[in-house]
């Protein structure tokens, strides 16, 4: 995208990636249908050191805008749900389009060649490559972040980074499965797929998410989890109601002549399953609600309502789906994304310490701060 802005602009510019395949992650995301953008998209959505960074980008480059790119290219692109837009047809359309758009720019394209070495020159910079020097006035660095290393991921933009003495936000797996102790899980391995819609929020800065959690072997996954991992910080806790959508109040009066046992009344309410398991770790399972005290009825609705779990740590950057962290944006300026020390040097996209919420804001960010470098280049 910002190569064919700013070549479009009238710039000379070279493209080099050192991946064999063209824009992997597009084509991987979604389904292969790609989540390009999200139409609710805002500064809130994202999370950053420095949180107002990433608003002026956002907002000179909308979700109006990469839709208006899609519809010159005759992409079909549908609604999901949530403001999530997706392609009708394959990612493929997608990739091709932003190829057109370099071509259309005169953009040269290295593919594969590897950065081996990056030099600060009087006029700009100097790159040793697998295809020998290149010299440029600008450098612009969209290298993404650590997450799915099986497609090419490097620490190189971090490198190139503190090479000029920019700081770095300590990168970590961001969107990514949540693991627990095999022994503190094995009550709920054997719920392996079960899925159903909580209210999940952990530590200070988190928002509550209202999303689908999955049960794993190894843990929790499904879009609740993958928001909130990218609040979650080692030793936190997570606070998941499982009773969202029925209060307190009404979860007592369900004892009214109710024959039912606790273990079947939470089948009515939760997957089945998961309510035996539940039940299970109570002394009234097999208890019939109209037996049961309101003081118990509330105890239980107050721990379900606010189910704490202790997760171990994450799946790691093979399942992360993005990086949190990242060039630290107070080395930046948010209407260029150049390095305020380093004229000519401009970092954008995953790199940089700005990370979107599951459901298209990521892409979004890709664009709009690769059009706001390219549009200062």
């Amino acid at each position: 995208m910002c190569a064919a802005r700013a070549g479009q602009r009238g710039r000379r510019v070279l493209l080099l990636d050192h991946w064999p395949k063209v824009a992997e992650k597009i084509r991987i995301s979604g389904g292969g249908r790609c989540n390009f953008t999200n139409l609710y998209t805002s500064a809130d959505n994202f999370l950053s050191d420095n949180p107002h960074f990433c608003k002026s980008a956002l907002s000179r480059f909308t979700p109006r805008d990469i839709i208006a790119l899609l519809q010159k290219h005759r992409i079909g692109f549908h609604h999901k749900h949530k403001g999530q837009l997706f392609c009708d047809d394959s990612a493929e359309r997608l990739i091709c389009a932003l190829l057109q758009e370099c071509a259309a720019g005169g953009v040269t394209h290295w593919q594969p060649c590897a950065v081996q070495a990056v030099e600060g020159a009087s006029s700009g910079f100097r790159l040793r490559t697998s295809r020998g020097w290149v010299a440029a006035p600008a450098l612009v660095v969209a290298t993404g972040g650590l997450s799915i290393p099986q497609i090419g991921a490097t620490a190189l933009g971090y490198r190139i980074a503190e090479q000029f003495g920019l700081p770095v936000v300590p990168p970590r797996p961001a969107l990514v499965p949540l693991a627990f102790d095999p022994q503190q899980w094995a009550p709920y391995a054997q719920l392996s797929g079960v899925s159903l819609p909580v209210r999940i929020r952990t530590g200070n800065d988190c928002p509550p998410f209202h999303d689908d959690l999955l049960f794993t072997h190894r843990g929790l996954s499904g879009p609740a989890i993958l928001q909130v991992s990218s609040y979650w910080r080692g030793g936190d806790a997570l606070h998941i109601d499982l009773f969202a959508g029925l209060d307190e109040t009404a979860w007592c009066k369900r004892k009214i002549g109710n024959r039912r046992t606790l273990s079947a009344e939470l089948g009515v309410h939760l997957p089945q399953r998961l309510a035996q398991q539940l039940a299970a770790s109570t002394a009234q399972a097999q208890q019939r609600m109209a037996d049961l005290s309101d003081k118990t009825l509330r105890t239980l609705w107050r721990q379900w309502h606010d189910w704490q779990l202790h997760p171990s740590g994450t799946l790691g950057w093979r399942k992360a789906e993005v990086t949190a962290g990242g060039v630290d944006t107070r080395a930046l300026s948010s209407t260029s994304m150049m390095a305020r020390k380093v004229p000519g040097l401009y970092f954008i996209g995953e790199v940089v310490d700005v990370t979107g919420w599951l459901g298209g804001y990521n892409f979004q960010w890709a664009w709009s701060s690769a059009v706001a470098c390219a549009d200062a280049l």
